[in-house]
Formats: C-alpha cells, sequence, structure tokens
C-alpha cells in the first residue's frame, strides 16, 4: 500500500475513525455505525492490519495517574551520521523505557526524545546513566514540558 489514503475508500475510513475513537468498539456496532454487514466490516478489519495500516489496539494510560507527570524533550547531537552510527544509536534507544518517542530530525540536532519518567530526580539519572551513554552521543539539551496542551493519536482519517 501506498503512504498515503490514496487506496483507501469511505469504509476503510469509517473504519478507522472509529476505532481512533474507540479501538473496543465490537464488529456488530462498528459494522452498524459505517453502513456494513458484520462480515464484510469484519474482512476490512483483516486487510487493513495485514497492510500495516491498523498497527494494533491498545489501553491508552493516565501517565499522571500513573505518577509520570514529568516530560522532558531532548535535542541529540550524533558525533557521525553515518547509517551505521544511526543504526547502533536507533538499536540502543529502543531498549529505555522511559523514552516514549524517538523522531531523526533534519535540522541543528539529529534526534528529538521524548522522556517521561516521575520527576526532575528521576529524568537526571535516565539523562545521565542512560541518554548520554547511548552510542553515537556527542551531546544533548533537554528541555522540560510545564503543560501538555495536547497530546492524541492519530485522528481523523480523510
Amino acid at each position: 500500500m501506498e503512504n498515503d489514503l490514496s487506496g483507501l475508500d469511505r469504509f476503510d475510513r469509517a473504519i478507522l475513525n472509529a476505532l481512533a475513537r474507540d479501538g473496543r468498539i465490537s464488529v456488530t456496532d462498528l459494522a452498524r455505525k459505517i453502513g456494513l454487514s458484520k462480515s464484510p466490516t469484519q474482512a476490512r478489519m483483516r486487510r487493513l492490519e495485514a497492510e500495516g495500516v491498523i498497527k494494533g489496539y491498545r489501553a491508552m494510560l493516565d501517565p499522571i495517574r500513573l505518577g509520570l507527570d514529568h516530560v522532558a524533550f531532548v535535542e541529540v547531537k550524533m558525533e557521525r551520521t553515518r547509517e551505521q552510527a544511526l543504526e547502533a544509536f536507533n538499536a540502543a534507544v529502543a531498549q529505555i523505557p522511559e523514552i516514549e518517542q524517538v523522531h531523526l530530525i533534519a535540522g541543528n540536532f539529529d534526534y528529538l526524545l521524548k522522556v517521561r519518567t516521575a520527576n526532575m530526580n528521576r529524568y537526571r539519572q535516565v539523562l545521565a546513566d542512560k541518554i548520554s551513554t547511548l552510542p553515537g552521543v556527542a551531546s544533548t539539551s533537554t528541555f522540560v514540558a510545564m503543560e501538555a496542551v495536547k497530546e492524541s493519536a492519530l485522528g481523523d482519517v480523510t
């Protein structure tokens, strides 16, 4: 499947929109909502899963209620940006549970990390013991989030 929405018809988009809002909706309710019967709805869901459009289903947890309300964004500059160095960094960073997101950036730095911890003290430990020791890291800069104004999964598929 291409990286755009051209291969998706209105029923596929309706399925994706409904599941993005409520991943626990029953197939029967989903079928009724989009105007198809249960069997074609299930077949479409299986196809969207097989094509990787639907990557999975999971519970959305409230990090604040779990005591993980400290969020920092970390700019990482690499010593080298050759493919081998990036691959080593990518493999290592994937093993750190406190890092929620990792983005390779085109700009004045190489990676942007979103790091979630319980507090500043724990963040400092993660930075010193885990992030700064990742392969190829030359330097880091930290930006602490004061408030999450908007955090959401992929919204409406148009």
